[in-house]
């Protein structure tokens, strides 16, 4: 019990630092830091959730009922009819009509997310087995991320979650991601943007984002991609204007597409 008080107090102390991954005893999604999420976030909260309850305990009911109103000891003469019409007829209509209920404000998310707007920066990811590796077409940049393991971990990094290069990104700035894999099937998805996309070998996927928060955000592959799969994490850093064009100056130095393909190339060659 100390241990959930403690983590309960340090979510209403430090929200902002805990809303960009998961946390022990979590039961809702992540906090939304883009339009996106927050659409999916009201679209659950707001309607599924208040539907899916209503209809369970709708259930419970009519069972506890059936248990109890035609138990043997209260039936001798059980009933011999064998279906009712009426009954038939509003059990087909109004799971329909509530399928369509959540079906239309479902399929407004959906367009709108792979509605691209005009993007400010574009970045390609690649997944591979079990790394991911980055692009910025525009800036001549290209880097490999891998996953820090837990031997070389520091205080503020979480495990199976933080990498030795970031994707960064500035705040309040359309970003399009172009995804595909180099060997098998992955998924690049992160929870608090509301993005997943498949990552598929010979195809290119789209999809964006807008982050509306600066900080720190992780996602993991979501598609099974063999031994290593739950080891290929995903970060990326918003950060302001400013910040990040500071970034970009290292990048390009650190990451140039030149440099990176001359190295592969004497290593290859010994």
């Amino acid at each position: 019990m100390k241990k959930i008080f403690i983590i309960f107090l340090s979510l209403l102390s430090s929200s902002s630092a805990l809303a960009n991954q998961p946390f022990d005893w979590q039961l809702g999604f992540q906090k939304a830091a883009s339009e996106s999420m927050r659409d999916i976030v009201a679209f659950h909260n707001n309607l599924l959730l208040p539907i899916i309850i209503a209809i369970s305990v709708f259930v419970l009911f009519l069972m506890l009922y059936a248990c109890i109103r035609f138990r043997a000891s209260a039936n001798p003469n059980p009933s011999k009819r064998t279906h009712n019409v009426t009954v038939e007829i509003l059990w087909t209509l109004i799971p329909c009509l509530i399928l369509i209920v959540m079906a239309v404000p479902s399929f407004k998310i959906l367009y709108k997310q792979d509605t691209i707007p005009k993007a400010d920066l574009t970045i390609k990811a690649i997944g591979y087995q079990w790394y991911w590796g980055y692009e910025y077409p525009d800036e001549n940049i290209i880097f490999e991320s891998y996953m820090i393991e837990d031997k070389d971990l520091k205080a503020d990094q979480p495990r199976l979650l933080a990498v030795d290069n970031e994707v960064v990104v500035p705040v309040n700035k359309v970003v399009k991601v172009l995804i595909t894999a180099n060997d098998v099937l992955h998924a690049w998805a992160l929870p608090a943007f509301g993005v997943k996309r498949d990552a598929v070998p010979g195809r290119i996927n789209e999809t964006w984002f807008k982050a509306e928060k600066e900080g720190t955000y992780y996602g993991q592959c979501s598609e099974l991609c063999g031994i290593k799969h739950a080891f290929m994490p995903i970060t990326v850093k918003v950060v302001s204007e400013e910040e990040y064009q500071d970034w970009l100056s290292e990048a390009r130095v650190k990451f140039a597409k030149d440099e990176i393909k001359n190295d592969k190339l004497k290593i290859a060659s010994r």
